[in-house]
């Protein structure tokens, strides 16, 4: 049976900062547990097993990686979302290609935080329009351009969806850059999914990213 709320482990050093994420999210979200230190982060979250890690980068004891690397050793389809002051390329870079689905910084809203969290566990990966940027740059330059007959299986529309998809845009927002309803948004991102065998749009974007078609 699907659960109703989605659960959420905190991981930041910053105490008043945990306590405003508490009071922030706490009626939306099922907060499991918080640690300040990446073995308490690491050892916490296997055993609550929550649905979305909200992680800071920089901690004592290995930073935001070692968290990653400790959890996914034992569950690798943890989903991980980066929250830190730091929009520094390399701490970005890092982590995504450590495997968490999104990034964003301490500046981000409250509302905005918690539609990131619900985002990430639906399977988006979720940035800042500015960070998405220079990440997909990144990811782009460092990989060279191919031809991969799976992309010939695609719609030049679905092709359009798949791109604003790897871009972190909503399917709301794919719908309003296309002049389509969400509706036949959803219908692409399926076909999409279908055709190249992938499970989830988080994959779909790393697909996109690697083959430099963002």
């Amino acid at each position: 049976m699907k659960k109703s709320t989605i659960s959420l482990f905190l991981v930041d050093d910053h105490h008043f900062f945990l306590s405003g994420v508490r009071s922030e999210l706490g009626h939306q979200f099922a907060i499991v547990g918080d640690a300040g230190d990446v073995a308490s982060a690491v050892t916490g979250i296997l055993e609550t097993e929550p649905d979305v890690i909200l992680l800071d980068v920089h901690l004592p004891g290995g930073g935001g990686l070692s968290v990653i690397e400790g959890v996914r050793k034992v569950r690798p389809d943890a989903s991980f979302l980066a929250l830190s002051v730091s929009d520094a390329a390399e701490d970005v870079i890092a982590i995504i290609r450590s495997g968490a689905r999104g990034y964003v910084t301490k500046s981000i809203s409250p509302a905005e935080l918690a539609a990131a969290v619900r985002r990430v566990h639906e399977g988006d990966a979720v940035f800042s329009p500015r960070l998405a940027g220079f990440v997909l740059d990144a990811f782009a330059g460092s990989v060279q351009a191919q031809i991969d007959p799976e992309l010939d299986q695609l719609t030049q529309r679905e092709r359009e969806v798949m791109r604003y998809i790897a871009r972190g845009y909503s399917y709301k927002e794919v719908a309003r850059e296309l002049h389509i309803s969400t509706k036949t948004v959803e219908s692409h991102v399926s076909a999409v999914l279908r055709k190249l065998q992938l499970s989830s749009r988080h994959e779909l974007t790393r697909w996109a990213t690697d083959r430099r078609l963002v």
